[in-house]
């Protein structure tokens, strides 16, 4: 299991973030473009910050976003978003395709250090949504590591690892407010 993480309670905006990120997912776009919801901010390295201004909040939100392809399946990819909440808490959330073998869950490694894995909290036409609280030590290698990989599952045997860049996320997540 992953120790460095536990589950997540829903943000109605951070749904809008995403219900806009997984449809651009799922029209087998490899990055997050302009039709997604919210507004890139700023980039940093391979890591956007994407804003936007819910109905009844008082000041804009933003998250850190990166989308991925595997490359020998195009039909498989990822969007990758990490947020603070107002409680100073850290969310990672990630967007999977329709198809996984939900009971094996999301496994992450970061450079090929085993971190485990989370559960998938729910599935939506446009994927499958893993979503946990970052604890300090998972943020940490986040920021000093080269490569996340996100392991996902077609059957029990076959994981498909899809790497996602920490290039800029160190940089990207100090900027987000």
């Amino acid at each position: 299991m992953m120790t460095a993480i536990r589950a997540a309670p829903p943000r109605t905006w951070l749904r809008h973030v995403v219900a806009g990120l997984a449809a651009c997912c799922s029209v087998g776009l490899a990055g997050v473009d302009a039709t997604a919801q919210g507004v890139v901010k700023s980039k940093h390295g391979d890591w956007e910050v994407r804003c936007e201004k819910p109905p009844a909040a008082s000041k804009e939100q933003c998250a850190l976003v990166q989308s991925v392809v595997a490359e020998d399946k195009p039909n498989v990819n990822l969007v990758v978003v990490v947020l603070k909440t107002g409680d100073s808490k850290s969310l990672l959330r990630v967007i999977a395709p329709l198809g996984v073998l939900l009971p094996n869950g999301l496994g992450l490694k970061i450079d090929q250090t085993d971190v485990g894995r989370a559960g998938f909290v729910k599935c939506r036409p446009t994927g499958c949504i893993a979503e946990v609280v970052m604890e300090d030590k998972l943020i940490e290698q986040m920021k000093s590591g080269k490569t996340a990989t996100f392991i996902i599952y077609e059957t029990p045997e076959e994981g498909v690892g899809l790497p996602v860049s920490l290039s800029g996320f160190k940089e990207g997540y100090a900027h987000l407010p």
